[in-house]
C-alpha cells in the first residue's frame, strides 16, 4: 500500500495491520511511485517463501 508524503516522497506500508501496534508498517520511502511499486513486488515475492 503506497501513500504519498506531503514532501513529495512515497512510502510503502504492509498492507496488513501490525498486531503489536495497530498501525501499518512501514516498509520504506521511495522518491518516486514506480520505485516504491517495485519495491513491494519484491516483498511480495518474499513473502511468498523464495
Amino acid at each position: 500500500m503506497i501513500r504519498k508524503l506531503a514532501s513529495g516522497e512515497y512510502r510503502l506500508y504492509s498492507r496488513k495491520t501490525d498486531p503489536r501496534t495497530g498501525t501499518r508498517r512501514n516498509l520504506g520511502t521511495f522518491a518516486t511511485r514506480e520505485a516504491a511499486e517495485k519495491h513491494e513486488r519484491e516483498v511480495q515475492y518474499f513473502k511468498r517463501g523464495h
